[in-house]
């Protein structure tokens, strides 16, 4: 999955085999910062304004300035243009906001264009296997911690990405957090989707997760086609008892989840809509 497009913030279009970086750049040496990312589709940006909008919340939790969003709806018209000029198939838009170098000179912005990794094309086509595990922390609002960054895109995946490294070695490919008082939480990269027979359930976003752009892009278009859609609190149990259980995410979208804790899980009544229905919110 090679980075093929390279766009700084205030527009130049940079070689993507020439390393862009400082060696005391706070996105390499302290994870400081924020990003986004968004699927590039049939030429344009699916939901680009959502993810500004996260970013913007991210940045503020962050101590970031405001981000800059006629920069940014810039700088990704001409790397959108970059990729089009390339491919016209799907990509994987990320957009990189840090505090900048250690040594000071303001903030770091750039965004890049690749092709959707592999491992989102087989999980959207073939569901994953996810284990449960314990998040370390109880689910609550991120107000009365704000230094914890709950609700926050940080480039501070170290433990997202342990995480899935070590449901690998279980023989899994994704992970459902749980909170250390019991409750379903989220993906290291996806937010959970419980089909309860009666409404797509998802977690509070007060209980410290990320609001997924997808999964609040899907609510829209199934309340619209009469499927009932409501957040509340979700227990382990709760995934055992459900219909079917989803991972969403802006790159891979719809994931169904086969198997959970090394039990396999028959496909639901929605098996094959609700990615039918995520395809055409992205498109709104």
């Amino acid at each position: 999955m090679a980075v093929a497009v390279v766009v700084t913030l205030d527009g130049e279009v940079h070689d993507p085999a020439v390393p862009l970086l400082h060696a005391d750049e706070l996105a390499a040496v302290r994870g400081d910062g924020a990003f986004e990312t968004a699927l590039v589709r049939g030429g344009s940006v699916c939901k680009l304004e959502a993810h500004l909008d996260r970013m913007a919340v991210s940045a503020a939790s962050m101590d970031l300035a405001e981000p800059d969003r006629a920069a940014w709806r810039s700088a990704v018209e001409i790397g959108v243009g970059q990729w089009n000029s390339l491919s016209g198939g799907d990509a994987m838009l990320r957009l990189v906001y840090t505090r900048g170098r250690e040594s000071g000179g303001g903030a770091t912005a750039y965004l890049t264009i690749a092709p959707v990794p592999a491992r989102s094309l087989t999980a959207r086509r073939d569901g994953v296997s996810v284990i449960t595990l314990d998040r370390g922390l109880p689910a609550q609002p991120a107000e009365p911690l704000p230094w914890l960054l709950s609700g926050a895109k940080t480039l501070s995946y170290a433990i997202n990405m342990s995480a899935l490294r070590y449901a690998e070695t279980q023989g899994a490919q994704d992970v459902i957090f749980v909170s250390s008082d019991g409750f379903v939480l989220e993906g290291p990269r996806s937010t959970v989707i419980v089909d309860t027979g009666d409404a797509l359930v998802t977690p509070f976003p007060e209980h410290g997760i990320l609001h997924g752009t997808t999964q609040r892009a899907l609510f829209e278009v199934a309340t619209a086609e009469g499927i009932a859609c409501r957040y509340e609190a979700v227990k382990p149990a709760d995934l055992i008892a459900a219909q079917d259980v989803w991972m969403l995410a802006s790159i891979t979208l719809a994931a169904r989840v086969h198997t959970l804790d090394g039990v396999a899980r028959p496909a639901g009544p929605l098996a094959a809509r609700l990615p039918e229905l995520v395809d055409k919110a992205i498109a709104l």
